[in-house]
Protein backbone atom coordinates (compact mmCIF):
# COMPACT_ATOMS: atom_id res chain seq x y z
CA UNK A 1 0.00 0.00 0.00
CA UNK A 2 2.79 2.40 0.99
CA UNK A 3 4.64 1.56 -2.21
CA UNK A 4 1.54 2.25 -4.26
CA UNK A 5 1.00 5.56 -2.45
CA UNK A 6 4.61 6.63 -3.08
CA UNK A 7 4.16 5.73 -6.70
CA UNK A 8 1.04 7.89 -6.94
CA UNK A 9 2.81 10.82 -5.21
CA UNK A 10 5.79 10.46 -7.51
CA UNK A 11 3.47 10.41 -10.51
CA UNK A 12 1.68 13.49 -9.31
CA UNK A 13 5.04 15.19 -8.79
CA UNK A 14 6.10 14.40 -12.33
CA UNK A 15 2.76 15.56 -13.69
CA UNK A 16 3.02 18.81 -11.73
CA UNK A 17 6.58 19.35 -12.92
CA UNK A 18 5.46 18.70 -16.46
CA UNK A 19 2.58 21.13 -16.07
CA UNK A 20 4.86 23.80 -14.63
CA UNK A 21 7.31 23.26 -17.46
CA UNK A 22 4.54 23.54 -20.04
CA UNK A 23 3.22 26.68 -18.37
CA UNK A 24 6.71 28.18 -18.35
CA UNK A 25 7.12 27.33 -22.01
CA UNK A 26 3.81 29.03 -22.80
CA UNK A 27 4.57 32.29 -20.97
CA UNK A 28 5.21 35.09 -23.49
CA UNK A 29 8.03 37.60 -23.54
CA UNK A 30 6.53 41.05 -23.88
CA UNK A 31 8.21 44.00 -25.60
CA UNK A 32 6.74 47.52 -25.35
CA UNK A 33 6.73 49.81 -28.38
CA UNK A 34 5.56 53.20 -27.12
CA UNK A 35 5.76 55.10 -30.42
CA UNK A 36 4.57 58.33 -31.95
CA UNK A 37 2.02 56.91 -34.37
CA UNK A 38 -0.01 60.08 -34.87
CA UNK A 39 2.19 63.18 -35.06
CA UNK A 40 5.85 64.01 -35.76
CA UNK A 41 7.18 60.49 -36.35
CA UNK A 42 4.31 59.05 -38.36
CA UNK A 43 6.70 58.96 -41.33
CA UNK A 44 8.71 56.14 -39.74
CA UNK A 45 6.89 54.39 -36.89
CA UNK A 46 4.39 52.42 -39.04
CA UNK A 47 7.23 50.78 -40.98
CA UNK A 48 9.27 50.01 -37.87
CA UNK A 49 6.36 48.59 -35.86
CA UNK A 50 5.28 46.53 -38.88
CA UNK A 51 8.80 45.11 -39.17
CA UNK A 52 8.92 44.25 -35.46
CA UNK A 53 5.59 42.44 -35.62
CA UNK A 54 6.64 40.55 -38.76
CA UNK A 55 9.93 39.53 -37.14
CA UNK A 56 8.05 38.34 -34.05
CA UNK A 57 5.73 36.26 -36.26
CA UNK A 58 8.69 34.60 -37.99
CA UNK A 59 10.32 33.73 -34.67
CA UNK A 60 7.03 32.54 -33.18
CA UNK A 61 6.58 30.18 -36.12
CA UNK A 62 9.85 28.61 -35.00
CA UNK A 63 8.84 28.37 -31.34
CA UNK A 64 9.57 31.92 -30.18
CA UNK A 65 12.63 32.79 -28.13
CA UNK A 66 13.94 29.72 -26.33
CA UNK A 67 10.44 28.25 -26.45
CA UNK A 68 8.60 31.40 -25.35
CA UNK A 69 6.26 33.26 -27.71
CA UNK A 70 6.94 36.93 -28.41
CA UNK A 71 4.21 39.46 -27.68
CA UNK A 72 4.53 42.99 -29.09
CA UNK A 73 2.67 45.72 -27.18
CA UNK A 74 2.14 48.91 -29.19
CA UNK A 75 0.74 52.26 -28.03
CA UNK A 76 0.82 55.83 -29.35
CA UNK A 77 2.51 58.61 -27.35
CA UNK A 78 2.15 61.35 -29.97
CA UNK A 79 5.75 62.47 -29.32
CA UNK A 80 4.56 63.96 -26.02
CA UNK A 81 6.87 63.24 -23.05
CA UNK A 82 4.02 62.95 -20.52
CA UNK A 83 2.13 60.47 -22.71
CA UNK A 84 5.39 58.56 -23.12
CA UNK A 85 5.70 58.31 -19.34
CA UNK A 86 2.08 57.13 -19.09
CA UNK A 87 2.70 54.50 -21.76
CA UNK A 88 5.79 53.30 -19.90
CA UNK A 89 3.84 52.91 -16.65
CA UNK A 90 1.03 51.04 -18.41
CA UNK A 91 3.39 48.66 -20.24
CA UNK A 92 5.29 48.08 -17.01
CA UNK A 93 2.06 46.92 -15.38
CA UNK A 94 1.43 44.62 -18.36
CA UNK A 95 4.75 42.88 -17.79
CA UNK A 96 6.96 44.19 -20.61
CA UNK A 97 10.62 43.21 -20.33
CA UNK A 98 12.00 45.99 -22.57
CA UNK A 99 10.71 49.46 -23.50
CA UNK A 100 11.25 51.39 -26.72
CA UNK A 101 10.11 54.99 -27.43
CA UNK A 102 11.74 55.90 -30.78
CA UNK A 103 11.77 59.59 -29.92
CA UNK A 104 14.56 61.70 -28.47
CA UNK A 105 12.37 63.99 -26.30
CA UNK A 106 10.22 61.11 -25.03
CA UNK A 107 13.25 58.88 -24.41
CA UNK A 108 14.88 61.66 -22.40
CA UNK A 109 11.71 62.08 -20.33
CA UNK A 110 11.26 58.38 -19.55
CA UNK A 111 14.92 57.56 -18.99
CA UNK A 112 15.11 58.55 -15.29
CA UNK A 113 12.11 56.33 -14.47
CA UNK A 114 13.49 53.34 -16.32
CA UNK A 115 16.79 53.83 -14.53
CA UNK A 116 15.13 54.11 -11.11
CA UNK A 117 12.92 51.07 -11.76
CA UNK A 118 15.73 48.93 -13.17
CA UNK A 119 14.02 48.29 -16.52
CA UNK A 120 15.74 47.82 -19.87
CA UNK A 121 15.12 50.72 -22.22
CA UNK A 122 15.91 50.37 -25.92
CA UNK A 123 17.33 53.59 -27.37
CA UNK A 124 18.76 52.57 -30.75
CA UNK A 125 19.20 55.42 -33.27
CA UNK A 126 17.54 58.02 -31.00
CA UNK A 127 18.07 59.71 -27.64
CA UNK A 128 21.03 61.02 -25.72
CA UNK A 129 24.48 60.06 -26.94
CA UNK A 130 26.08 59.59 -23.53
CA UNK A 131 23.71 56.70 -22.76
CA UNK A 132 26.32 54.36 -24.25
CA UNK A 133 28.11 54.68 -20.90
CA UNK A 134 26.97 51.49 -19.20
CA UNK A 135 28.60 52.47 -15.91
CA UNK A 136 26.15 55.36 -15.55
CA UNK A 137 23.20 54.38 -17.76
CA UNK A 138 23.00 50.81 -16.54
CA UNK A 139 19.56 50.10 -18.01
CA UNK A 140 19.71 52.08 -21.27
CA UNK A 141 20.76 50.41 -24.53
CA UNK A 142 21.46 52.69 -27.53
CA UNK A 143 22.81 49.74 -29.52
CA UNK A 144 24.36 50.92 -32.78
CA UNK A 145 25.47 54.43 -33.77
CA UNK A 146 24.17 57.36 -31.75
CA UNK A 147 23.59 60.78 -33.28
CA UNK A 148 26.94 61.80 -31.80
CA UNK A 149 28.77 58.93 -33.50
CA UNK A 150 26.92 59.45 -36.75
CA UNK A 151 27.88 63.13 -36.81
CA UNK A 152 31.52 62.33 -36.06
CA UNK A 153 31.54 59.84 -38.93
CA UNK A 154 30.03 62.45 -41.26
CA UNK A 155 32.82 64.88 -40.40
CA UNK A 156 35.43 62.21 -41.01
CA UNK A 157 33.95 61.49 -44.42
CA UNK A 158 34.08 65.18 -45.32
CA UNK A 159 37.69 65.23 -44.14
CA UNK A 160 38.58 62.42 -46.54
CA UNK A 161 37.03 64.49 -49.34
CA UNK A 162 39.17 67.47 -48.27
CA UNK A 163 42.42 65.49 -48.63
CA UNK A 164 42.67 64.99 -44.89
CA UNK A 165 42.62 68.68 -43.97
CA UNK A 166 39.47 70.44 -42.75
CA UNK A 167 41.07 73.81 -42.01
CA UNK A 168 39.02 76.50 -43.73
CA UNK A 169 36.34 74.08 -44.93
CA UNK A 170 32.87 75.58 -44.50
CA UNK A 171 30.21 73.27 -43.05
CA UNK A 172 26.62 74.39 -42.49
CA UNK A 173 24.42 72.35 -40.16
CA UNK A 174 20.67 72.72 -40.74
CA UNK A 175 18.52 71.13 -38.05
CA UNK A 176 14.98 71.20 -36.65
CA UNK A 177 15.18 73.35 -33.55
CA UNK A 178 14.15 70.86 -30.87
CA UNK A 179 15.99 68.09 -28.91
CA UNK A 180 16.46 65.67 -31.83
CA UNK A 181 18.05 68.30 -34.05
CA UNK A 182 20.09 69.84 -31.23
CA UNK A 183 21.52 66.50 -30.06
CA UNK A 184 24.77 66.48 -32.14
CA UNK A 185 25.66 70.19 -31.82
CA UNK A 186 28.11 69.65 -28.96
CA UNK A 187 30.02 67.08 -31.01
CA UNK A 188 30.09 69.41 -34.01
CA UNK A 189 31.48 72.31 -31.96
CA UNK A 190 34.15 70.08 -30.42
CA UNK A 191 35.25 68.75 -33.81
CA UNK A 192 35.22 72.25 -35.34
CA UNK A 193 37.62 73.39 -32.62
CA UNK A 194 39.80 70.32 -33.12
CA UNK A 195 39.92 70.30 -36.92
CA UNK A 196 39.62 74.02 -37.67
CA UNK A 197 36.61 73.95 -40.00
CA UNK A 198 34.16 76.85 -40.20
CA UNK A 199 30.89 75.72 -38.61
CA UNK A 200 27.63 77.55 -39.23
CA UNK A 201 24.53 76.48 -37.27
CA UNK A 202 21.22 76.97 -39.09
CA UNK A 203 18.23 76.24 -36.82
CA UNK A 204 15.09 75.35 -38.72
CA UNK A 205 11.83 76.21 -36.88
CA UNK A 206 9.37 73.34 -36.61
CA UNK A 207 7.57 71.91 -38.47
CA UNK A 208 10.08 72.80 -41.19
CA UNK A 209 7.65 73.60 -43.98
CA UNK A 210 9.17 77.03 -44.56
CA UNK A 211 12.94 76.91 -44.93
CA UNK A 212 13.36 79.88 -47.26
CA UNK A 213 15.21 82.06 -44.74
CA UNK A 214 17.48 79.17 -43.73
CA UNK A 215 18.53 78.35 -47.29
CA UNK A 216 18.96 82.01 -48.21
CA UNK A 217 21.39 82.20 -45.29
CA UNK A 218 23.14 79.03 -46.47
CA UNK A 219 23.47 80.46 -49.98
CA UNK A 220 25.18 83.55 -48.57
CA UNK A 221 27.53 81.42 -46.47
CA UNK A 222 28.36 79.33 -49.56
CA UNK A 223 29.43 76.24 -47.58
CA UNK A 224 31.42 73.35 -48.97
CA UNK A 225 29.00 70.93 -47.28
CA UNK A 226 25.54 71.05 -45.75
CA UNK A 227 24.91 68.46 -43.05
CA UNK A 228 21.17 68.05 -42.60
CA UNK A 229 19.26 66.70 -39.61
CA UNK A 230 15.97 67.18 -41.45
CA UNK A 231 13.16 64.63 -41.29
CA UNK A 232 10.59 63.38 -43.80
CA UNK A 233 9.02 66.21 -45.82
CA UNK A 234 11.65 68.63 -44.50
CA UNK A 235 14.03 66.98 -46.99
CA UNK A 236 11.60 67.71 -49.83
CA UNK A 237 11.33 71.37 -48.78
CA UNK A 238 15.12 71.55 -48.48
CA UNK A 239 15.62 70.14 -51.98
CA UNK A 240 13.23 72.71 -53.42
CA UNK A 241 15.05 75.53 -51.63
CA UNK A 242 18.45 74.22 -52.72
CA UNK A 243 17.32 74.32 -56.35
CA UNK A 244 15.93 77.84 -55.91
CA UNK A 245 19.22 79.01 -54.38
CA UNK A 246 21.46 77.20 -56.85
CA UNK A 247 23.02 74.89 -54.26
CA UNK A 248 24.18 71.56 -55.75
CA UNK A 249 22.58 68.41 -54.30
CA UNK A 250 25.98 66.72 -53.93
CA UNK A 251 26.74 69.08 -51.04
CA UNK A 252 23.84 67.62 -49.01
CA UNK A 253 24.74 64.99 -46.39
CA UNK A 254 21.70 63.76 -44.47
CA UNK A 255 21.10 62.08 -41.15
CA UNK A 256 19.92 58.46 -41.49
CA UNK A 257 16.25 59.52 -41.38
CA UNK A 258 15.76 59.86 -45.13
CA UNK A 259 13.90 57.14 -47.01
CA UNK A 260 12.56 56.07 -50.38
CA UNK A 261 9.36 58.10 -49.96
CA UNK A 262 11.44 61.24 -49.49
CA UNK A 263 13.46 60.45 -52.61
CA UNK A 264 10.32 59.93 -54.66
CA UNK A 265 8.90 63.24 -53.44
CA UNK A 266 12.14 65.07 -54.21
CA UNK A 267 12.32 63.33 -57.59
CA UNK A 268 14.67 60.42 -58.19
CA UNK A 269 16.72 62.33 -60.74
CA UNK A 270 16.60 65.58 -58.76
CA UNK A 271 18.00 63.76 -55.72
CA UNK A 272 21.03 62.50 -57.64
CA UNK A 273 24.24 63.11 -55.70
CA UNK A 274 22.51 63.37 -52.32
CA UNK A 275 24.33 61.51 -49.52
CA UNK A 276 23.11 59.89 -46.35
CA UNK A 277 24.75 58.58 -43.21
CA UNK A 278 23.46 55.00 -43.06
CA UNK A 279 23.27 52.58 -40.16
CA UNK A 280 21.21 49.78 -41.76
CA UNK A 281 21.46 47.91 -45.05
CA UNK A 282 18.45 48.66 -47.27
CA UNK A 283 16.72 46.60 -49.94
CA UNK A 284 15.07 43.18 -49.91
CA UNK A 285 18.03 40.89 -50.64
CA UNK A 286 18.81 40.27 -46.97
CA UNK A 287 18.07 36.66 -45.85
CA UNK A 288 15.64 37.76 -43.14
CA UNK A 289 13.73 39.92 -45.62
CA UNK A 290 13.54 37.03 -48.05
CA UNK A 291 12.19 34.77 -45.31
CA UNK A 292 9.57 37.34 -44.29
CA UNK A 293 8.41 37.74 -47.88
CA UNK A 294 8.22 33.97 -48.42
CA UNK A 295 6.69 32.92 -45.10
CA UNK A 296 4.40 35.88 -44.47
CA UNK A 297 3.62 38.17 -47.39
CA UNK A 298 3.33 35.50 -50.07
CA UNK A 299 0.83 33.79 -47.76
CA UNK A 300 -1.10 36.95 -46.94
CA UNK A 301 0.07 36.94 -43.31
CA UNK A 302 2.11 40.15 -43.18
CA UNK A 303 1.51 42.73 -40.47
CA UNK A 304 0.93 45.65 -42.83
CA UNK A 305 1.23 47.06 -46.33
CA UNK A 306 3.71 45.14 -48.47
CA UNK A 307 4.99 48.39 -50.00
CA UNK A 308 6.75 49.13 -46.70
CA UNK A 309 9.14 46.26 -47.37
CA UNK A 310 10.86 48.52 -49.91
CA UNK A 311 11.44 51.19 -47.26
CA UNK A 312 14.72 51.36 -45.34
CA UNK A 313 12.75 52.19 -42.20
CA UNK A 314 11.30 48.68 -42.32
CA UNK A 315 14.88 47.35 -42.33
CA UNK A 316 15.61 49.70 -39.44
CA UNK A 317 12.90 48.00 -37.37
CA UNK A 318 14.37 44.60 -38.15
CA UNK A 319 17.84 45.83 -37.19
CA UNK A 320 16.78 47.28 -33.85
CA UNK A 321 14.87 44.19 -32.81
CA UNK A 322 17.39 41.70 -34.14
CA UNK A 323 19.64 42.85 -31.30
CA UNK A 324 16.79 43.06 -28.76
CA UNK A 325 15.45 39.58 -29.53
CA UNK A 326 18.99 38.18 -29.51
CA UNK A 327 19.55 39.83 -26.14
CA UNK A 328 16.42 38.11 -24.81
CA UNK A 329 17.59 34.78 -26.23
CA UNK A 330 20.95 35.11 -24.53
CA UNK A 331 19.25 36.17 -21.29
CA UNK A 332 17.24 32.95 -21.11
CA UNK A 333 19.95 30.69 -22.50
CA UNK A 334 22.56 31.91 -20.04
CA UNK A 335 20.44 32.59 -16.97
CA UNK A 336 17.27 30.53 -17.37
CA UNK A 337 13.55 31.26 -17.13
CA UNK A 338 11.83 33.35 -15.91
CA UNK A 339 13.35 36.28 -17.74
CA UNK A 340 13.79 39.31 -15.49
CA UNK A 341 14.98 42.87 -16.15
CA UNK A 342 18.40 42.01 -14.73
CA UNK A 343 18.67 38.90 -16.92
CA UNK A 344 17.56 40.92 -19.96
CA UNK A 345 20.21 43.50 -19.16
CA UNK A 346 22.90 40.82 -18.95
CA UNK A 347 21.63 39.28 -22.18
CA UNK A 348 22.01 42.60 -24.01
CA UNK A 349 25.48 42.97 -22.54
CA UNK A 350 26.41 39.60 -24.04
CA UNK A 351 25.98 40.64 -27.69
CA UNK A 352 29.29 39.94 -29.40
CA UNK A 353 30.14 40.77 -33.02
CA UNK A 354 26.42 40.66 -33.73
CA UNK A 355 25.43 41.92 -37.19
CA UNK A 356 21.98 40.38 -37.75
CA UNK A 357 23.32 38.44 -40.73
CA UNK A 358 25.03 41.56 -42.15
CA UNK A 359 22.00 43.83 -41.75
CA UNK A 360 24.06 46.17 -39.55
CA UNK A 361 27.71 46.75 -38.76
CA UNK A 362 28.92 44.27 -36.11
CA UNK A 363 28.21 45.37 -32.52
CA UNK A 364 29.74 44.13 -29.28
CA UNK A 365 27.88 45.31 -26.19
CA UNK A 366 29.41 45.08 -22.73
CA UNK A 367 28.52 46.21 -19.22
CA UNK A 368 30.61 49.33 -19.83
CA UNK A 369 29.70 49.98 -23.48
CA UNK A 370 25.99 49.83 -24.28
CA UNK A 371 26.49 51.17 -27.81
CA UNK A 372 28.55 48.41 -29.26
CA UNK A 373 30.63 50.22 -31.85
CA UNK A 374 28.91 53.17 -33.48
CA UNK A 375 29.77 52.34 -37.09
CA UNK A 376 27.95 53.86 -40.06
CA UNK A 377 28.66 54.18 -43.75
CA UNK A 378 28.01 56.91 -46.29
CA UNK A 379 25.68 56.10 -49.20
CA UNK A 380 25.01 58.25 -52.28
CA UNK A 381 21.87 58.28 -54.42
CA UNK A 382 22.85 57.85 -58.10
CA UNK A 383 19.40 58.53 -59.51
CA UNK A 384 18.27 54.90 -59.33
CA UNK A 385 19.81 53.30 -56.23
CA UNK A 386 21.91 53.90 -53.14
CA UNK A 387 25.64 53.38 -53.77
CA UNK A 388 27.94 52.88 -50.73
CA UNK A 389 30.74 55.43 -50.69
CA UNK A 390 32.52 53.84 -47.71
CA UNK A 391 32.69 50.63 -45.75
CA UNK A 392 31.31 50.54 -42.22
CA UNK A 393 33.50 52.75 -40.04
CA UNK A 394 33.64 54.82 -36.87
CA UNK A 395 35.77 57.90 -36.38
CA UNK A 396 36.92 60.23 -33.61
CA UNK A 397 36.21 57.49 -31.07
CA UNK A 398 38.50 59.18 -28.53
CA UNK A 399 36.71 62.51 -28.93
CA UNK A 400 33.28 60.89 -28.60
CA UNK A 401 34.41 58.94 -25.55
CA UNK A 402 35.65 62.12 -23.84
CA UNK A 403 32.31 63.85 -24.49
CA UNK A 404 30.40 60.76 -23.31
CA UNK A 405 32.34 60.63 -20.04
CA UNK A 406 31.91 64.36 -19.45
CA UNK A 407 28.15 64.35 -20.14
CA UNK A 408 27.40 61.09 -18.35
CA UNK A 409 29.45 62.33 -15.39
CA UNK A 410 27.30 65.45 -15.24
CA UNK A 411 24.17 63.29 -15.37
CA UNK A 412 25.41 61.09 -12.53
CA UNK A 413 26.40 64.14 -10.47
CA UNK A 414 23.04 65.88 -10.92
CA UNK A 415 21.14 62.68 -10.12
CA UNK A 416 22.70 62.45 -6.67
Amino acid sequence: MRSKLLSIVAGLGLALAGLQSAQAQAQPIKFALCYDLSKSYGFVTPQISQAVNDYAKILNQKGGIEGHPIEILVQDHGNEPQRGIECYEKMKREGAIAFDFLSTPVSRAVLPRAMADGNVMVQSFVGRGDAVDGDVFKWIFPVGPTYWGQMANNIHYIKTKANGNLKGVKIAFIYPDYPFGQEPIGVLKTLAAKEGFDLQLIPNPMPGNDQSAAWTQIRRINPDWVISWNLANMHVVAAREMKRNGIPMDKYLSVNWLNEVDLANIGLENAKGLKRGTNVVGGQSHPLMQQIIKDLYEKGQGSGDRKHLSDIYYNTGLAIYASVFEGARLAIKQNGWPITPDKMKRGMESLKNFDAQALIAPVTVTAKDHGGGGKTRIDMWDGAKWVPQTDWFSAYDDVIQDIVKKESGEFAKNKQ
